[in-house]
This record gives C-alpha cells, sequence and structure tokens, in this order.
C-alpha cells in the first residue's frame, strides 16, 4: 500500500462484514485511523480479531437510525481524535420482493436505514467537518440498481436512487465548506448476502457483466480509497460506478 491515507480519521457504517469490512481494511493499510460501526454488538471484533491491521481499526457500536447513538458516537470520535476526515455511509438492508407483494414493514426498514440513517450520518458528521479547515469527504454506497432498475427491486432500488439524489444535493451546499460529498455505486458483489443466494436466479445477471465475473469488496474497496484521499480532492458530486462494465 501508498500510504494514501496516512493519519485520515475514518468511520465506515455496516463494517461487520463484506464491502464494509473490506473498506475498512483497506482504509486502515492505507494508514487511516478507522472506527468500524455495526449495529450488531461484537460483529467487528470477530473479525478483527485475525486482520492484520487491527491496530488501527476501532469498533464502534451504534444503529445509524438512533439520532443520540450517533451524535454520541461522533462526539466519541471527536474527544479522541479531535478532528473527522472521512465518513463511509455503507451501512445498508435489502429485501427483494415483486411488485403487488411489497411488505409495507420491509419498505420502512429499507429507507429508515438506506436513506434516513444515511442523512443522519452525513448530516452529523459534516457538523464536524465543516469545524475543519481541511474539510472532509463523505462517501455514500449507492447501486447499480439505483440508476438502472432492476426487476424485483422497486423499494431497494427507490432508497439507492435517493442515496444518489441526496449525495448531489449535499455536495452542492457543503462545497463551501471544503467537504466532498460523492457516491460509489457497486454492481453485483460478492458478499456472505450473495454466497446464500440462488445462484441458479443470478446467472442472466453475472452473464451480464463484460469483464466476466462478479465484483469482490475490495475493488470497491478500493474506489472508496481513491474517494478519501486527496487524490480526488477537486470531485465531488459524482457518482462511480464499478460494475465490471455490466450491461443491463
Amino acid at each position: 500500500m501508498t500510504g494514501l491515507l496516512r493519519d485520515k480519521v475514518c468511520i465506515v457504517t455496516g463494517a461487520g462484514k463484506g464491502i464494509g469490512r473490506a473498506i475498512a481494511e483497506s482504509f486502515a493499510a492505507e494508514g487511516a485511523y478507522v472506527y468500524a460501526n455495526d449495529a450488531r454488538e461484537g460483529s467487528v471484533d470477530s473479525w478483527l480479531i485475525a486482520s492484520e491491521m487491527r491496530h488501527r481499526i476501532m469498533p464502534l457500536y451504534f444503529n445509524i437510525t438512533d439520532s443520540a447513538g450517533v451524535k454520541n458516537a461522533l462526539t466519541h470520535i471527536k474527544k479522541e481524535k479531535q478532528r473527522l476526515d472521512v465518513l463511509v455511509n455503507n451501512a445498508g438492508v435489502e429485501y427483494n420482493e415483486l411488485i403487488g407483494m411489497i411488505s409495507q414493514e420491509n419498505m420502512e426498514k429499507m429507507f429508515s436505514i438506506n436513506v434516513f440513517g444515511t442523512i443522519e450520518m452525513l448530516q452529523m458528521a459534516s457538523r464536524l467537518m465543516s469545524r475543519q479547515e481541511s474539510g472532509g469527504s463523505i462517501i455514500n454506497i449507492s447501486s447499480l440498481v439505483g440508476i438502472r432498475g432492476n426487476r424485483g427491486q422497486l423499494v431497494y432500488s427507490a432508497t439507492k436512487g435517493a442515496v444518489i439524489a441526496l449525495t448531489k444535493s449535499a455536495a452542492k451546499e457543503l462545497a463551501s465548506k471544503n467537504i466532498r460529498v460523492n457516491s460509489i455505486a457497486p454492481g453485483l458483489t460478492k458478499t456472505e448476502m450473495m454466497e446464500a443466494a440462488d445462484i441458479e436466479k443470478l446467472k442472466g445477471r453475472i452473464a451480464n457483466i463484460s469483464m466476466g465475473r462478479i465484483a469482490e469488496p475490495s475493488d470497491i474497496a478500493r474506489a472508496c480509497v481513491f474517494f478519501a484521499s486527496d487524490l480526488s480532492g477537486y470531485v465531488s458530486g459524482q457518482v462511480l460506478v464499478v460494475d465490471g462494465c455490466t450491461i443491463m
């Protein structure tokens, strides 16, 4: 690694597994101090024990939909490190349901976490970053389906489309405070959720990936390193699709 994030203070939500874990470890490998958040107590500790980057990663458990919890967590970071340079809004949930079979409960949960939780984190983090001359970088994890849609994912697509829209608005509002806001839109990615899925139902989607493979969490993490680093210092309001050139 090249130390692109040397001594930057970062928080990554939804870091208990998958993409969030990969982002946390990649940031730490680049020299950052990383607060790895998850709502499930112990989920980060379960993989951190064996991680080579454990000396730079601090578990931080709270629910991003809990305003008081978010405020307490960011106050904790401020007291420990006196600053916050990077926020990655990665936490999210996904339920796939066809039109006519959409559950009100699942719909509310997806909007609560994927959209409202993202906004809550963005608001609190940007307040902290705005007090710093160096500003900061906020990275919102959206999805390819938030741009193109997908059968059976009407609500999930809607939440991720909302993440893209709020990214663009926040970028315009926060630019004067030297806070950059960008989004990563992953395509099909090999996570624990993917491994549990029926691969037969995914064959059509995999066949549409021009590079011939599903993304690894590390592919998404490397894109996040770019947006977190000073290499993207003049980039804001953008959506970077990381999908292996998927044709939908």
